[in-house]
């Protein structure tokens, strides 16, 4: 019986959660499997693997074929790795202390890019958010401008031809003003 490493499609329309399983190569994607792996969720910024390990490792071990995109998660959580370490053990090229320091040091240098990538999107999410909000806070100051000077009543200007003809017909105003009052007391004088 061939034994296939694969993914079976979980979850909702649009929001997919895959179960990584050993099963038979002629069963269905989402048939009868032999044992459960892990889980693997690509909804995730980074994607959320979860694994068994030792599990995983004694079946890629005893020949167990994969799928392309789990192959590629396995290489992701190192188990092709660490395989490929326990073979050279097989070979005499390396101990098993050795192979469990290369493995240590590789996890911490995967571990180290996984928490950059992380800080990195958060500091990019925080940095688009604060775009945003300055771009909202401008658009808010352009409409409320737009708003106030379409509420506002227009001052009409008056043409200067006009201005100066008012200003002489008061000025002629306050000139009879007084005239008419100093003819009427000159007339209750004489009376």
């Amino acid at each position: 019986m061939a034994t296939r490493i694969r993914l079976q499609r979980h979850g909702k329309k649009g929001n997919a959660v895959f179960h990584m399983v050993v099963a038979d190569s002629r069963a269905k994607r989402d048939g009868k499997f032999i044992e459960k792996l892990g889980t693997y969720n690509p909804n995730t910024n980074p994607a959320t693997i979860d694994i068994n390990f030792d599990s995983t490792l004694k079946w890629v071990q005893t020949g167990a074929e994969m799928s392309d995109t789990a192959r590629a998660i396995l290489s992701y959580k190192g188990v092709l790795h660490k395989n490929h370490l326990l073979n050279g053990i097989k070979k005499g090229a390396l101990t098993a202390e050795q192979v469990e320091t290369k493995f240590a040091a590789w996890e911490a240098e995967k571990a180290g890019k996984i928490d950059a990538k992380k800080e990195g999107l958060v500091k990019g999410s925080a940095a688009d958010k604060a775009a945003r909000l300055a771009a909202e806070t401008e658009s808010n100051a352009a409409k409320a401008k737009a708003i106030e000077a379409k509420n506002t009543p227009a001052v009409e200007e008056t043409p200067a031809e006009e201005v100066t003809t008012d200003e002489t017909e008061t000025a002629e105003a306050t000139e009879e003003a007084p005239a008419t009052d100093e003819a009427a007391t000159e007339g209750e004088a004489e009376a």
